[in-house]
């Protein structure tokens, strides 16, 4: 990955990226393989300090700090939810009510490791959620979380039936294919194969609303990645055919 690709506002306390989808933000026990980000970063910068995260197939916003300062002001102001964070996600169908809140408890799975279920004996989380648009088997939600919990906005899309699309965990890891939402697809006569439209969790953190230790503040976008772009202009067209 070319870090400066990704990098989208740089101040001396702060440096923002756009995490791609597929890539650790800290190194995982499991998947030490695997580059993260914070290696990444710890290249180009230096000293630098993680204040948040991102799940590895989430795509979108971090933000690190790049002092020790910083650090704590800003690791402070997530703790106490000073920072709000918004994001995109396209869901499995559509939802009955447009714009609602999720308020369910979140605990870890009993069995099933490194998975999460909603019980009132969980966590206190809350996702705030409002429909964008409509296409029949697939629906483009904004949510806003409130609470900062383990595969949150999943397990409460999931606890409203609508899971992420392509959320393995969740969900379906099925692909979405253009012949599942196109109705006259045609492979091409020198295709042999569809390549699928989305192959990865389709949630992507869009937006972070905070203000920095100087009292600025800052609205910071990550513009959706080409996938998930590319997915709902198919969807749009095949909407308004």
């Amino acid at each position: 990955m070319r870090l400066e690709d990704h990098i989208i506002l740089e101040t001396p306390d702060f440096v923002v990226v756009n995490k791609p989808s597929g890539m650790l933000t800290l190194p995982d026990r499991h998947d030490n393989e695997l580059a993260s980000l914070i290696a990444i970063m710890k290249k180009a910068y230096g000293e630098i300090f993680t204040v948040h995260r991102l799940d590895r197939d989430t795509s979108g916003i971090i933000l690190f700090a790049r002092n020790e300062a910083a650090h704590k002001y800003f690791s402070q102001l997530f703790e106490s939810r000073d920072v709000k964070k918004f994001y995109l996600g396209i869901v499995n169908g559509q939802l009955q009510e447009k714009k609602g809140s999720v308020a369910e408890g979140i605990m870890e799975h009993p069995v099933q490791k490194g998975k999460m279920v909603t019980n009132r004996k969980g966590k206190a989380s809350l996702t705030d959620y409002e429909v964008l648009e409509e296409f029949g088997l697939y629906s483009l939600v904004k949510m806003q979380i409130h609470t900062g919990r383990t595969h949150q906005i999943r397990v409460h899309m999931k606890h409203l039936g609508h899971p992420i699309a392509v959320d393995e965990l969740y969900g379906s890891a099925e692909p979405v294919r253009l012949s599942s939402i196109k109705k006259k697809f045609k492979l091409g006569k020198h295709t042999e194969e569809e390549r699928p439209l989305l192959n990865r969790l389709a949630l992507h953190a869009f937006m972070l609303q905070f203000r920095d230790p100087n009292g600025k503040e800052y609205t910071i976008e990550a513009p959706l990645p080409k996938d998930m772009s590319a997915l709902l202009n198919q969807l749009r067209k095949t909407i308004h055919k």
